[in-house]
């Protein structure tokens, strides 16, 4: 027996029958392999995102950044032996760091993609709202105030996980940036950025997202957060082509996420 084949518009109704509507800004995770054979590849998951949200509507993709190897010390410099051959980082041409996975590059590498300018934090927009999204991400705490993962909340924006692990979501790393915690590691890396005049350095500070931000959690606790906002009725699961898959409410589960990390590790 063939295995069944998914389609675009049989995953635009898996989106739709779990919630997602016309106009929603969504910050999209997948695990695609987990989707099952999808007739167009991971394109056509993007479009059924796109077709499900309409012509009004907003698809956001965290991106990191993928110069091609690991090219900094442990305090965040450019190695010399690099230094001269890294290509700076520009947001027209930039590739979505490999462990986000393929949908990221999918929709990195899209026509008309909007790509933010922070290379670490760096969001990749399709649709209405994309240049609003994308346009002057703050290089120092790009997860915070001004940080496109910001902007999500404040629109009333919304996160999909098609199969994508539950701590994986990157929209918690504006909730650490946001809770009052004690010992929050900060980190500072340099980047070389591509300008009309050549290339210009600049080193950007930041709260640690490598790891929990601060000493206690759980490497994987975004996934309790996630699981226990989902315990309150918040948020939808279902099933987008053969995924389980969850959809949550930005400026819903922001706040808990908060609230769940100052009570456990906060003063």
């Amino acid at each position: 027996m063939s295995a069944q084949v998914h389609t675009r518009t049989g995953l635009a109704a898996d989106l739709r029958t779990l919630g997602l509507a016309d106009g929603d800004t969504v910050m999209v995770h997948a695990a695609f392999k987990k989707v099952g054979t999808v007739l167009g590849g991971p394109d056509a998951l993007v479009d059924a995102v796109l077709d499900a949200v309409g012509p009004q509507g907003t698809l956001l993709s965290y991106q990191d950044w993928e110069p091609g190897l690991e090219i900094w010390d442990e305090d965040g410099r450019v190695l010399d032996e690099y230094r001269d051959h890294v290509p700076p980082y520009d947001p027209a041409t930039a590739r979505s760091a490999r462990y986000i996975g393929l949908l990221a590059a999918t929709v990195g590498t899209r026509k008309g993609v909007r790509r933010s300018g922070n290379p670490g934090a760096a969001v990749a927009a399709l649709g209405a709202r994309a240049e609003e999204f994308t346009a002057d991400h703050p290089l120092d705490y790009g997860y915070g105030e001004g940080s496109p993962l910001a902007r999500l909340v404040a629109a009333g924006g919304r996160v999909l996980m098609v199969g994508a692990p539950l701590d994986t979501m990157t929209l918690l790393h504006h909730a650490e940036h946001l809770a009052d915690l004690p010992g929050k590691r900060r980190i500072r890396i340099e980047y070389p950025f591509a300008t009309p005049y050549g290339t210009e350095w600049r080193t950007v500070e930041e709260y640690d997202t490598g790891d929990p931000v601060v000493t206690g959690p759980p490497e994987d606790y975004f996934g309790s957060i996630v699981e226990d906002y989902l315990a309150t009725g918040a948020g939808s699961r279902g099933t987008v082509g053969s995924a389980e898959t969850v959809l949550v409410d930005a400026a819903g589960i922001v706040p808990f996420a908060v609230a769940w990390m100052e009570e456990r590790y906060g003063r």
